[in-house]
């Protein structure tokens, strides 16, 4: 569930009022993030801000509409960047970086309470990645909803939130990477020396055809309620697979899983693996 929506979409076209927006219809401010892993500049995505004031009024109304679109189609729900709902970066309309932007507050708790307790059946999971604070943490916690750690994140050293030894609680979900991440080979393709060697180590594996299938037993294995791998890592395609490069515009979500691919081998093999760790 995408935390923002275009200018150019039919919400922002139909409900101007749940949005920031002059009476021409323009964003005053925008969204993005600050400088961060994946930009120096930070992300700057220009989509409209939320009027939280006037959505927190009306019930958040268009949130509820929304996630109900969404449980008719999905049995769970991964919340994008989860952070937003504590506290989200505010870019002035028209600034060329979002180094110009500042910290604003979320709706926390006044939403996540909502959504929640209108859809008890739907699976909530937090995307708390980013620059998080205790604050995060905390509402995560409160609202009662799993977490996200990705592998591709987690080989900086041995005391690394990602690394499946200090999860410390089952209510987390582990990735090999999200749709922002570069698939497993690509990742070791582009590693630095000291993180590949400490992946090596960490794994019992050594090169990237071994790391690869390293990875996804690390983390079928690990104690995390949820395994989540991309399909290009089951494939074991490299950059050429990956499906988003953050702050690129153009170039992107254009990988499609070519006919054939989903061999009957390798639905063998992923299924040996879930068996042998009990997913």
């Amino acid at each position: 569930l995408p935390i923002y929506v275009s200018l150019d979409s039919a919400d922002v076209w139909s409900e101007r009022r749940e949005f920031l927006l002059d009476k021409a219809g323009r964003p005053s401010r925008v969204a993005g993030v600050p400088p961060d892993y994946f930009s120096e500049e930070g992300q700057l995505w220009g989509n409209p801000l939320y009027d939280w004031a006037a959505q927190k009024r009306d019930g958040f109304g268009w949130w509820i509409r929304r996630v109900e679109g969404a449980s008719r189609l999905f049995d769970a729900i991964r919340i994008d960047h989860f952070r937003a709902f504590e506290r989200y970066w505010s870019i002035p309309a028209g600034a060329e970086t979002a180094k110009e932007g500042q910290w604003e507050p979320g709706p926390g708790m006044d939403l996540l309470r909502v959504l929640t307790g209108w859809f008890p059946h739907i699976t909530y999971i937090a995307e708390d990645l980013g620059l998080l604070t205790p604050e995060v943490h905390q509402l995560r916690e409160a609202a009662g909803l799993p977490g996200m750690k990705v592998l591709e994140f987690a080989f900086s050293g041995p005391g690394n939130d990602y690394l499946p030894h200090n999860y410390g609680s089952r209510r987390c979900v582990c990735y090999t990477g999200t749709h922002d991440n570069d698939t497993a080979l690509g990742w070791y393709d582009h590693a630095g020396e000291a993180e590949r060697d400490f992946a090596e180590r960490y794994l019992g594996a050594s090169g990237r055809e071994n790391v690869r299938r390293a990875l996804l037993r690390c983390g079928m294995g690990s104690t995390a309620e949820l395994f989540v791998a991309q399909m290009q890592d089951y494939l074991a395609l490299g950059s050429e697979g990956r499906i988003n490069v953050p702050g690129v515009a153009a170039g992107n979500w254009r990988w499609r899983m070519a006919p054939g691919a989903a061999a009957a081998g390798l639905a063998a093999e992923i299924r040996a693996l879930a068996e042998v760790y009990g997913r």
